[in-house]
């Protein structure tokens, strides 16, 4: 069977969950010349020249504006957003190349065209997938970029765009959440997790979250979480005996993990036989090496997914993303916003992510 039937047939499958409303989202397919309006030759911008904590962070107010290449739009930021995975490749967790900019969303501004970009015109309202965002200006690709659709700001998009596919694909793909499987999300009033859980809820799953501290448990009690666990009480230090016993001792369909380090273990003992348990995010440090017998016991399955494995194709971009703004149009998808910070601030940003101290999505403003 060739890749494209099976694209093909799996977009299908999935449709057949949800069926979006329909969002016309521009397809650059066809060659146009380079076009642009008035734009500066520099700009501000937050630079990482090489590895290491938040002082790596340079920021700079005289960078050069990149030149849209074939395929790309150069967008004018109006907000950009901050996600935990930045800090990975800041610390070179994730290796990327340096100099770099980091920032893998942002809304702004279509200010000029290069070739292969019909669809877009300058003045369009989008939302992009990349890289760069920490910067006034930057050059996205027009086959990750889409139109913001009237009605939603683009605050919103920022505190719902790189999360809210993520969750969406997650919650979709990579362990088909059914009505009435019990969920166990971990980090459930962060990015990601604020999101994730009313995905899950709309499903008809029950959840069960878990977060650090009276305010953030409240959140997500708000949320409509079944049981939520504040694992920096004692009685929350034993959490697996906690999602043990909302189970009626079974444990959970399957586990959201962004934490990592600190949670892995816990984990694999509080999913139910022939569970699945999800990694995606490393907020305590990576998940070390796991012998393959620990799965046997129990029959365990587990992956470790990344976004952009789900949207390679314009196809599948096209899908997640009218999911999603469906989902905020109707008002079946709220966000929060924890702050929006001058990009000046940025080493603040990274402080206040890796100490914990968000809740919900930092905004960035170039």
């Amino acid at each position: 069977m060739s890749l494209a039937l099976r694209s093909s047939l799996r977009l299908a499958a999935l449709r057949s969950q949800f069926r979006p409303s329909t969002i016309s989202i521009a397809r650059p397919v066809s060659f146009s010349p380079i076009r642009n309006m008035s734009v500066p030759t520099t700009m501000k911008a937050v630079v990482v020249e090489q590895t290491g904590g938040p002082e790596v962070l340079q920021y700079k107010t005289s960078y050069p504006v990149p030149t849209p290449k074939e395929g790309q739009l150069l967008i004018r930021n109006n907000i950009s957003g901050v996600n935990y995975i930045d800090t990975y490749f800041r610390t070179g967790l994730y290796a990327s190349p340096k100099p770099e900019i980091l920032g893998r969303e942002g809304a702004g501004t279509v200010v000029a065209l290069g070739p292969n970009t019909s669809g877009f015109e300058i003045g369009d309202r989008v939302a992009w997938l990349a890289t760069g965002g920490y910067a006034e200006y930057t050059a996205a690709p027009a086959e990750k970029t889409v139109k913001i659709p009237e009605g939603v700001s683009d605050e919103d998009i920022m505190a719902s765009f790189l999360s809210g596919l993520t969750t969406l694909a997650f919650a979709t793909e990579t362990y088909a959440v059914q009505k009435g499987d019990w969920v166990l999300v971990h980090a459930a009033a962060g990015g990601a997790g604020f999101l994730l859980t009313q995905i899950l809820k709309n499903i008809g799953a029950k959840v069960i979250g878990t977060a650090g501290g009276p305010e953030k448990c409240a959140l997500v009690k708000s949320l409509g979480a079944d049981v939520v666990i504040d694992y920096r009480s004692e009685e929350g230090k034993g959490w697996v005996k906690l999602v043990k016993e909302a189970t009626g001792g079974r444990g959970v369909d399957v586990v959201y993990d962004s934490v990592g380090k600190d949670t892995w273990e816990g984990s694999l003992e509080a999913v139910k036989r022939k569970g699945t348990i999800i990694w995606f995010g490393n907020a305590s440090g990576p998940v070390p090496p796991i012998a393959l017998p620990k799965l046997s016991p129990k029959c365990v399955k587990i992956a470790r997914p990344t976004l952009f494995g789900y949207i390679e194709t314009r196809e599948e971009f096209e899908f997640y993303t009218n999911k999603l703004f469906s989902m905020l149009q109707s008002g079946a998808l709220k966000v929060k916003i924890h702050k929006v910070y001058p990009l000046e601030d940025i080493a603040q940003v990274h402080n206040d992510l890796e100490g914990r101290k968000t809740t919900g999505k930092p905004l960035l403003k170039p």
